[in-house]
């Protein structure tokens, strides 16, 4: 991370100094290596949906285009009942109220949002997992707050560590990982015993291969009380609603709507014709368990031939993405790749113990992942 300094007046340095380097920005000479491929690049390092947006999106988006006047920030009554709707009955959460459920503009606004939201700051401290989404870190140093990461919640006791804010990833990005009910359980404990605020990341849950997500919301996880708790989820990998930039949080109603006066302030409104979209999509799993198989297919595909070119796949039991290794510094792995046509993500852009990793995304077409599938054959 970018080291701060006063400015000769006295003042704090520009934010943008306080923040981590753009991490996307390091792959550049490897892109252009995996472009000059003659079959073209198969650019599997960002988690884009490239699959087509539903058609039950679109009309309930074409169907509120006349929409003159600000939406609300709480959004629509039936939006909120739709969010309501799809936490207790695909998420078996405890029973919600609107005053439990909150639209935002993508979950990567509210990510980075939420410490500044919750009005942390240089006296706080932020615990993040110890290989993680770079969001949660951004957001954290936005405030100035220490930044700990961990996964063991009873080492950070032992320890006594006393955060304002956790964040937890279930499944996971990069790595798929699926917290079982158990570790759910230690986080919601660990938060209790210090007070701190309990933020779960659920955006991948819909697509679990190997073991089953629970959401921090079902009452096997938080014996019926989610004060302090609160869950994010997207659309975008859900409904292929990246660029409607549609998602939420829930979850202890004191939370929301403190965070919902925050974001009136900021007029942080979710457009209405996407509202509308979102209670459609939100209603139906249809287009979910197609867009599912879609990916459990490329995943069949792709995770063989890696392991025939010599990669192992650690954890990967979920989520949209391939945690790989060749057991060697992971840059040298992404060159090993572009060489081949093939761009992906090296570990170190999520944390300092993953720098022998790759994420390898599952969101590219059919066509470019059997194309990579190929180039990783041994002799193609």
């Amino acid at each position: 991370m970018n080291t701060p300094s006063a400015s000769k007046s006295g003042r704090r340095a520009p934010l943008a100094s306080r923040l981590p380097d753009f991490p996307w920005d390091s792959l550049a000479g490897a892109k252009q290596r995996a472009q000059a491929h003659p079959d073209g690049i198969v650019d599997l390092s960002v988690g884009t949906p490239v699959d087509p947006t539903p058609t039950l999106a679109r009309e309930a988006l074409a169907g509120a285009a006349d929409w003159p006047g600000y939406p609300t920030v709480w959004g629509t009554a039936e939006l909120r009942s739709s969010i309501r709707d799809y936490l207790q009955g695909r998420w078996r959460s405890v029973a919600l109220a609107d005053e439990n459920v909150l639209p935002v503009i993508g979950t990567k606004e509210a990510v980075a949002w939420l410490p500044t939201m919750l009005d942390l700051g240089a006296q706080d401290t932020v615990v993040i997992p110890s290989t993680a989404y770079p969001t949660y870190e951004v957001g954290a140093a936005m405030v100035g707050a220490t930044i700990i990461a961990s996964d063991d919640p009873a080492q950070l006791a032992r320890e006594g560590i006393t955060p304002a804010l956790v964040w937890i990833n279930s499944p996971a990005n990069p790595h798929g990982k699926v917290l079982d009910v158990d570790e759910l359980r230690a986080w919601v404990s660990f938060c209790r015993a210090t007070g701190a605020v309990l933020a779960s990341d659920e955006c991948y849950g819909e697509f679990c291969w190997e073991a089953e997500a629970l959401s921090i919301l079902d009452p096997a996880v938080n014996d019926g009380d989610i004060g302090n708790l609160l869950v994010l989820h997207s659309l975008s990998k859900r409904s292929n609603l990246a660029g409607y930039r549609a998602g939420f949080i829930a979850g202890c109603s004191r939370l929301v709507m403190e965070l919902l006066e925050v974001r009136k302030n900021f007029g942080m409104m979710l457009p209405g014709p996407v509202q509308q979209a979102m209670a459609a999509t939100l209603a139906d799993h249809g287009h979910v368990e197609e867009q599912r198989q879609r990916y459990l297919a490329r995943r069949a595909q792709l995770r063989p031939a890696l392991e025939a070119a010599g990669f192992t796949i650690d954890h990967s039991e979920a989520s949209l993405y391939l945690w790989a290794t060749r057991g060697e510094d992971c840059r040298a792995t992404v060159d090993w790749l572009a060489e081949r046509g093939i761009l992906v993500a090296p570990g170190d852009f999520y944390g300092t113990v993953s720098t022998q990793h790759v994420r390898i995304a599952l969101t590219a077409t059919d066509e470019r992942i059997a194309a990579a599938a190929r180039r990783l054959t041994p002799g193609a």
